[in-house]
């Protein structure tokens, strides 16, 4: 049985105290939000998610200070793979930053923790959320459990760095595969019970592409480590894939209160994971409609509203693999 330890995360704040949307509608939406990031909430936000946090995550964080070097250690364990990560300071400013990786009892991997995001600056992601930064979970499902550490690069909407380590027999060591999910967290999840786990998160490539953060809405997406990268397969969970789409509807008919001064964002994510499920049909109909209508506006981009809007986005849409 594999042990994943502190994956539960507190989201950051909007940019601005006057957003529409809450920092956890937009990073962790509709099916992909398991919980409410504000600190304390711990509400899942419908009975069709209720059951995946049981699957994830049965964990409690180490967090040992050690007063006289004042470094933090933060370890996680699954099977005979123990996983130590050690580091000095207090946010913003990191050193020595290191993670240790056991098998048995036998060091196998005892590296400086570095990224090519931010370098040797990187936080533990335990700075943003008060939770350990290192895990233990068998990604690729193949009985040798993975770790996987979590980094933060500072910054106003920036960035969620997750490595993951993986045992390579033919060496005897772990080599490191990482990618970056920029702003939105990203949770370990076993979404089908199976023992296969995934990440769950959402596309951060619409942030800023249609309107301002605040009011920018990102789409579901899960991926799932194999092969040594980062497989996105979202399109093979179409029920949660909905419930996202039914969240970002819902968001856009918000809008109508502000007579649809800042619609254009969550329409757009709306729209992907409409995409995603194969109702083109319906999103081409709906958002001429809307546009016919003058509903389809942007603050940052005033001049991209409507048809224009339209147009940006099934491009967008298909750059991004969203159209068939």
């Amino acid at each position: 049985m594999v042990t994943v330890r502190s994956r539960t995360h507190i989201g950051r704040t909007p940019s601005s105290p006057g957003a529409r949307f809450s920092r956890t509608q937009l990073a962790f939406s509709g099916a992909a939000q398991l919980f409410r990031c504000e600190p304390g909430a711990t509400a899942l936000r419908s009975r069709a998610m209720r059951g995946l946090l049981s699957i994830v995550l049965a964990t409690t964080a180490c967090l040992v200070a050690a007063p006289a070097a004042f470094a933090t250690t933060e370890t996680a364990s699954g099977g005979n793979v123990t996983a130590t990560f050690t580091f000095q300071g207090k946010f913003p400013n990191y050193r020595g930053e290191r993670l240790e990786i056991t098998q048995g009892g036998a060091v196998f991997y005892n590296e400086p923790v570095t990224s090519k995001f931010c370098g040797d600056q990187c936080a533990p992601y335990s700075s943003i959320t008060g939770k350990s930064a290192v895990a233990v979970a068998d990604l690729e499902h193949d009985g040798q459990p993975d770790v996987v550490l979590d980094l933060y690069s500072g910054g106003a909407h920036c960035c969620t760095i997750v490595q993951v380590f993986s045992y390579d027999p033919g060496t005897m060591t772990y080599t490191e595969t990482e990618t970056n999910f920029g702003d939105p967290q990203a949770r370990i999840v076993d979404l089908r019970h199976n023992g296969r786990f995934e990440f769950l998160t959402a596309d951060d490539t619409f942030a800023y592409e249609f309107t301002d953060y605040a009011g920018s809405g990102l789409p579901i997406k899960i991926l799932r480590f194999t092969g040594g990268g980062f497989l996105d397969v979202t399109g093979n969970y179409p029920r949660l894939v909905a419930s996202d789409a039914a969240f970002w509807l819902k968001a856009y008919k918000r809008t109508a209160s502000e007579h649809y001064q800042d619609s254009a964002g969550v329409a757009a994510a709306w729209a992907a994971d409409e995409e995603r499920l194969g109702h083109g049909k319906l999103v081409r109909t709906f958002l001429a409609q809307q546009a016919s209508l003058g509903h389809l506006n942007s603050p940052l981009y005033p001049q991209q509203g409507g048809r224009r809007f339209l147009t940006k986005l099934l491009r967008f849409l298909r750059r991004h693999g969203y159209l068939g």
